[in-house]
């Protein structure tokens, strides 16, 4: 009998991370894909990216429009408001069998909640990870406990998935799909790097992607002010913005760096969106990455160049030696880019060992997604630990 597992996607970020899994369940006998774009994919502001899902080869069953102009809590509920009734009619309409979610942002918790009242399996990536600086954390853990098959990133991070009450069986510890992204991926070289961006990527280069941290009192804005001013000190380098995505005050970052970039446009250069292949190429072309991405933890460190990681937002989550915090005034941010750029960090990045790499990872996903029971499996029991 044939399954149905559909894959909601809302950001260039999760697609990138996804699409390898999308493109084995394809190759694989007895299974029918479904996707489901919302959010970001469908903004013309942040890239149209639902275009890379169709570059892919996919094809998308279903589009859940959302306001993505979130600059305030009370527009960022009424996108999740909106979201869900899309999300109803996507789910009423494709019937699936298994939805496959990852991560932790407010579109997947509206659909993983769409799918607990229809009844439908959710498959998670990512759960049981900590960052204390974003809400973020409480969405994560909330998808878990809406979930029926877990996929964690590390092994501590499968042990939290049980601690919240998950059965220890369908819970996996697959290592990080990105970072096996990483290491399957053709990547473009600088030459063809240059031509497709139409731009120089010199040696000295510092690719940035900073986000709001949600739950930090000290204001976004501020902090990506101090960022920019620690850039600006920064002599003989060429520096990549991309968008933060469009959580709430996202949009007040966007702002300072496009000021940041039409006041300097031989320093700065900013995309929207750059996909997998470019973002994973361009962490090949530049000295370190900047910033308080999930990436800059989970990823780089796998391609082998430091990350510095500034504020809260990823704060508690398990990272590799080649990734240095610092905070968020103007002179913890430029000491740290100092210190990133420094031969001895840098040194220290060629070799340091990814926590979330496996060599299965792919497999591990799909094979579970493929051959897991189903039946029953929404009716959860909660798992005690003996004290």
């Amino acid at each position: 009998m044939e399954r149905k597992i559909c894959i909601i996607t809302g950001t260039r970020a999760d697609w990138g991370l996804l699409s390898s899994i999308a493109r084995e369940l394809v190759s694989r006998d007895g299974i029918k894909l479904q996707i489901i774009a919302t959010n970001m994919h469908l903004s013309e502001k942040f890239g149209n990216t639902y275009k890379e899902i169709e570059h892919d080869g996919f094809h998308i069953d279903f589009r859940v429009p959302m306001p993505v102009d979130n600059d305030s809590p009370a527009l960022t509920v009424s996108a999740m408001a909106t979201c869900m009734k899309g999300m109803s009619a996507a789910l009423e309409t494709l019937s699936p069998d298994l939805i496959l979610i990852l991560g932790d942002r407010y579109e997947m918790l509206v659909a993983a909640s769409a799918a607990l009242i229809f009844r439908i399996p959710v498959a998670h990536i990512a759960g049981g990870a900590v960052s204390f600086g974003a809400f973020d954390e409480s969405i994560r853990h909330s998808i878990t406990k809406m979930s029926h098959l877990h996929f964690t990133e590390t092994e501590s991070y499968r042990r939290r998935v049980i601690q919240l009450g998950e059965q220890p069986d369908r819970v996996f510890n697959t290592g990080a799909i990105g970072v096996y992204n990483i290491r399957h991926m053709q990547l473009l070289s600088r030459e063809q790097l240059e031509a497709n961006l139409q731009t120089s990527i010199p040696e000295k280069s510092v690719f940035v992607t900073f986000h709001p941290a949600t739950l930090d009192k000290m204001p976004p804005a501020l902090q990506c002010t101090n960022l920019i001013s620690a850039l600006d000190k920064l002599d003989g380098y060429k520096i990549f913005f991309s968008y933060p995505n469009n959580d709430t005050h996202g949009n007040d970052i966007i702002r300072l760096i496009d000021q940041c970039v039409k006041r300097n446009p031989e320093k700065y250069v900013v995309y929207p969106s750059l996909g997998q292949l470019r973002y994973l190429s361009m962490l090949k072309c530049v000295e370190a990455v900047v910033g308080n991405s999930s990436s800059g933890i989970v990823e780089v460190p796998s391609m082998g160049i430091p990350t510095l990681n500034i504020g809260m937002r990823q704060a508690g989550r398990m990272a590799a030696d080649s990734v240095l915090n610092c905070g968020t005034s103007i002179e913890e941010i430029s000491n740290g880019i100092a210190t990133v750029l420094s031969p001895e960090m840098r040194a220290k990045a060629t070799s340091t060992i990814n926590p979330y790499e496996q060599p299965d990872t792919l497999s591990k996903i799909t094979d579970i997604l493929c051959n897991a029971s189903l039946d029953g499996i929404t009716v959860k029991h909660f798992y005690d630990i003996n004290q």
